[in-house]
């Protein structure tokens, strides 16, 4: 299959894309009943939190430190109710994914403000990365949704060269366990500056040729965690809400069927927040055995880890 091919709305099966994701390509989904509902209750958090004011407009309104009194609980909040993850659950599976074979991890609420209003902690700009490089297994697939209609001066970029080309970093200096204890949970502190130590090129990449994806509200991009992408510079005048989530293939996970791993070399692996769609059970010890990348614990093993166990426990997953 050659390289660099965009998928709209595919009509494969769920290996048969997995195998296409960790070869490289992309895929784009059209909004559905699963991904709307999905937007639609996140649309009502964001709303309620701005009590009135718009919030693709609200930057322009106020000072950048209320901004982030305003948007930093929204991300915890939209984390933590029970129904995010049901209807995470509900997306996986209108897009044939096996709920007894699919891990989730947890979700993020994603803002990237207009202008370079706010640019570090909670409305973080990311460099180009690969999420492996953050100490994802090389079997992630991320999922991103727009909440709001954005536009090419607000999407994200992929630099698909990289999927097959090694990129110098400095992902053998990233702890994901530290990064648990530490650099998730004070992201809001960040505000002029962001100086949480996380895993970047270390050597001059080529941005261009790029790629950009622009989808409605509740359509999804779906790619492996081993592309390299970046956020772009918001120049749209509104700000850009998003959604993003990860899953995993116990099954690819036992087989060791997975994206090449060209330059990550991170210590720890995120695995342990990863819980079956089915009924949220926490991912085998086993697997994450197979996957403990050059064990250093210097923090927290599991990011948030009673959000998805207590959604579990209360009954209220749902199908």
């Amino acid at each position: 299959m050659p390289a660099n091919t965009v998928f709209i709305d595919a009509a494969l099966s769920d290996g048969e894309r997995r195998g296409s994701l960790y070869e490289g390509q992309l895929f784009v989904f059209s909004p559905r009943p699963s991904t709307l509902r999905l937007c639609a209750f996140t649309r009502s958090m964001i709303i309620e939190g701005f009590a009135g004011l718009d919030p693709l407009l609200a930057q322009f309104q106020m000072p950048v430190e209320k901004y982030v009194e305003i948007v930093a609980p929204l991300k915890p909040k939209f984390i933590h109710d029970p129904t995010t993850i049901k209807l995470l659950c509900e997306v996986v599976e209108e897009l044939g994914c096996d709920l007894e074979d699919t891990y989730i991890d947890v979700p993020r609420l994603r803002v990237v403000t207009s202008d370079g209003y706010l640019t570090s902690g909670v409305g973080y700009v990311h460099h180009p990365h690969r999420d492996t490089w953050y100490s994802a297994p090389m079997q992630q697939l991320n999922w991103w949704l727009p909440i709001y209609p954005i536009q090419s001066e607000s999407s994200m970029a992929f630099h698909p060269r990289y999927f097959s080309e090694a990129v110098p970093n400095s992902s053998n200096e990233f702890n994901y366990y530290e990064w648990n204890s530490s650099g998730r949970k004070n992201a809001a502190q960040h505000i002029k500056a962001d100086t949480r130590k996380q895993p970047k090129a270390t050597a001059t990449i080529d941005l261009d040729p790029h790629l950009r994806l622009v989808c409605s509200p509740g359509g999804i991009v779906l790619f492996s965690a081993a592309q390299l992408h970046s956020t772009i510079p918001n120049t749209s005048g509104r700000a850009r809400y998003s959604i993003d989530f990860r899953t995993v293939s116990i099954s690819d996970l036992r087989e060791r069927r997975a994206a090449p791993n060209l330059d990550s070399a991170p210590h720890g692996t995120s695995l342990r927040d990863f819980r079956r769609a089915s009924d949220l059970r926490p991912m085998p010890t086993e697997i994450v055995e197979m996957y403990e990348m050059r064990v250093e614990v210097k923090g927290e093993l599991v990011f948030a880890p009673t959000v998805l166990s207590r959604a579990a426990g209360e009954g209220r997953l749902g199908n």
